[in-house]
């Protein structure tokens, strides 16, 4: 997912709180009418992804965004207040992939280890195979624990390890890669010799059993090891460093693709149990 904000709100009429990111939409009648009926998070599920993630990134999430959309027939203009709500969904939805992406899971530890009941099913869909991706703070939320503060707080434990805080950065800075033979993820038309990326976190991973199948060796900065990075469990991927699309690092479109042909894997196995069944 990529895109830019269209403007932040930092004043205006009273009854707002600023600032508040607004978001907006251009969208024919059908696709409009249908927003206004359904509302963004169930007509425009993507979008409504789009807002939570730029509010997260530009630390706009404290006040509800503002959502518009034009109707591009007849200009009608639709508005709607978005909370950031990312702590109290009891369950993960219908998906065929889970992309977690950077964050501060310490900073809403309490809340996160509270929704004991997400924490499980996301554990559980990761141990049966559900495609997932995280990222950093991702990482951090799919592990055993993160202690912060003097206090460990539950986490998902998809990731055998636990997280731990320091008062310096564990890694910053720019990070060059080589995609080991492990990586699941389709490879490119374009081989890429050196991955360019960035990481930023303050936490390490700990107690991780020894064995452990990683996605990239470092060749330059941090990573979860020290020279190793992208733990792979299952169909999961998860890594300190945040990719970005350049250079032909097309994360997104392999990732998508490796959700595709997992989907595509799921169905033949149904297909052949079906027919041993009948």
């Amino acid at each position: 997912m990529q895109g830019d904000i269209d403007g932040v709100f930092v004043g205006g009429p009273e009854g707002f709180a600023y600032p508040a990111l607004w978001e907006n939409k251009c969208l024919g009648s059908k696709s409009w009418r249908d927003l206004e009926k359904n509302k963004l998070a169930v007509s425009k599920p993507v979008y409504a992804a789009q807002v939570a993630i730029y509010q997260a990134y530009l630390e706009l999430h404290e006040n509800p965004a503002i959502f518009t959309a034009v109707n591009a027939d007849t200009m009608d203009i639709y508005a709607e207040l978005v909370p950031f709500d990312a702590l109290s969904d009891t369950h993960l939805p219908d998906v065929d992939g889970l992309y977690i992406g950077g964050g501060f899971p310490e900073a809403c530890a309490i809340e996160l280890e509270a929704n004991s009941a997400l924490r499980a099913e996301i554990r559980q869909a990761i141990a049966d195979g559900l495609p997932a991706y995280a990222e950093c703070g991702g990482l951090m939320y799919l592990s055993r624990s993160i202690t912060y503060e003097g206090r460990s707080y539950d986490m998902v434990g998809a990731i055998p390890g636990d997280v731990v805080m320091h008062a310096k950065p564990v890694g910053r800075g720019y990070v060059h890669l080589k995609e080991d033979e492990a990586h699941p993820w389709p490879r490119p038309s374009i081989t890429v010799n050196t991955i360019k990326a960035h990481e930023f976190h303050y936490s390490s991973l700990e107690n991780l059993p020894p064995g452990m199948k990683y996605a990239y060796h470092v060749e330059r900065g941090c990573g979860i090891t020290g020279k190793q990075d992208g733990l792979i469990i299952n169909n999961l991927l998860a890594s300190y460093t945040h990719l970005r699309t350049i250079g032909s690092c097309y994360w997104a479109t392999r990732f998508v693709a490796f959700v595709r042909r997992q989907m595509k894997q799921r169905t033949i196995e149904t297909t052949l149990l079906n027919e041993r069944a009948l």
